[in-house]
């Protein structure tokens, strides 16, 4: 290993020592990856807290800031032209008490399973508004060689488990173990497929994907992916996670989907965000968050939530808040609109000016207005409370995967992409 007092340099292939307390670059350099080392910038952690205030007229239980951590619905019928409530409710796959698709207990099952015994049933959909699981509570352990099993238990249900390995250009290599079963009548059916890649790059991935029907007929598909690659336009290595879940009743007409998704690199810089849909019988609801932490105490967050009946009343919730060095802004809306098309909406704004004074300012369609300057403190989080450092701990299976060696004299197969990053990566121009 070469070093030196800017850096320091290890083989492809090599493990990595992805630490929290520092950044690293990568850096192809002849063969070798090179990390450059720099100390961690400490920023404070502003603590958030709930701006309600910024809304004088009360509007049932406020806007939620939560950034998408609760679940929750509209109780349509307390809804008036210029009356909604935002209530929430426990984390079932359907807010409907009725519905056996809901109340049907979780199952689970050993996923360490002897080799001469078949893969045990996974008969349980997936839960809704439990955001990406961390790679522990999947237990994805790959077989070491290959293999190609099938059996038939004594109840009749079959059973079946495959593995192997994909090879390709620049060190590429796929691990993967398939398995899965019915039962004797064909009424319930599973599917998982455990993965693992990694390539002469650094780059290296670590997924699952699984599915399955129940005797109710009940269905559901559900995948994670964890992945650490080199940023090509700033050299920093980043960790990204994703889920995708997805479920629909066989008794009634209920389904949900949730996409979920968080990126991080060495540096701080930081985004996450979900997108989810549901359906229950007459009732459809949406909602999107988000949030960027750039690592140098830039902020933007922002939630959109909306639902709709099939009788033609909407109703929704939406709001956004962007802050640096003390100074920034929340805005957002509340709305309902009937049958007939008549809209109430109620819309609200702070100003936030950094030296503790805050423009509140908002109004109504139904002539509510407020204009107001008031002496108050401005509280926001400067920093995820899951960051870069929370990642790196929790993704110890993903930094120990191994790639093939490398034999000697074999250069890479350098694709440089676009001649340009994307937008919202692009450095900020000084002015002159």
């Amino acid at each position: 290993m070469a070093a030196s007092s800017r850096g320091f340099t290890v083989p492809i292939g090599a493990k990595l020592d992805v630490s929290p307390s520092v950044y690293y670059y990568y850096r192809n350099n002849g063969g070798f990856l090179e990390f450059r080392r720099k100390k961690r910038k400490l920023i404070s952690n502003i603590k958030c807290c709930c701006s309600d205030s910024a809304m004088p007229i009360n509007s049932g239980n406020g806007v939620d800031k939560s950034g998408g951590g609760e679940d929750w619905r509209f109780d349509a019928k307390k809804m008036s032209a210029n009356y909604m409530r935002i209530q929430a409710s426990s984390s079932m796959p359907f807010p409907s008490p009725q519905s056996r698709f809901v109340s049907k207990p979780e199952k689970f099952f050993s996923r360490c399973i002897p080799r001469n015994s078949g893969p045990q049933s996974r008969d349980s959909p997936p839960k809704r508004d439990t955001g990406i699981a961390n790679e522990k509570d999947w237990g994805i352990s790959l077989l070491n060689d290959n293999v190609n099993e099938t059996g038939k238990n004594e109840d009749g249900n079959t059973w079946y488990r495959e593995s192997g390995e994909d090879l390709g250009d620049n060190g590429y290599r796929c691990r993967w173990t398939r398995m899965g079963g019915q039962s004797n009548d064909g009424t319930l059916e599973w599917k998982e497929t455990w993965w693992e890649k990694s390539d002469w790059t650094g780059y290296k991935e670590l997924g699952v994907e699984k599915s399955g029907k129940n005797a109710e007929g009940d269905s559901w598909w559900e995948t994670w992916r964890e992945v650490l690659h080199q940023d090509e336009w700033s050299n920093l290595a980043r960790i990204e996670r994703s889920a995708q879940k997805q479920a629909k009743s066989g008794t009634e007409n209920a389904g949900w989907y949730e996409n979920w998704w968080e990126k991080y690199d060495a540096k701080g810089w930081t985004e996450k965000g979900a997108h989810k849909y549901g359906r229950l019988n007459e009732q459809s609801w949406w909602e999107k968050w988000g949030e960027h932490y750039d690592g140098r105490g830039s902020v933007l967050k922002w939630t959109d939530k909306w639902a709709e009946t099939e009788l033609g009343t909407k109703w929704g919730d939406k709001w956004e808040e962007k802050f640096f060095a003390g100074i920034g802004s929340r805005q957002g809306e509340t709305w309902h609109v009937s049958p007939s098309g008549e809209r109430w909406s109620r819309t609200w704004g702070e100003e936030h000016f950094g030296n503790g004074k805050v423009h509140k300012y908002g109004k109504s369609t139904t002539g509510e207005s407020w204009d107001i300057v008031v002496d108050e403190g401005t509280y926001y989080e400067a920093e995820p409370h899951y960051g870069w450092a929370d990642v790196v701990g929790d993704s110890t299976q993903l930094l120990s995967i191994e790639p093939r060696e490398r034999p000697p004299g074999v250069f890479l197969n350098m694709d440089f992409g676009p001649s340009v990053p994307p937008e919202d990566e692009l450095p900020p121009t000084s002015s002159q």
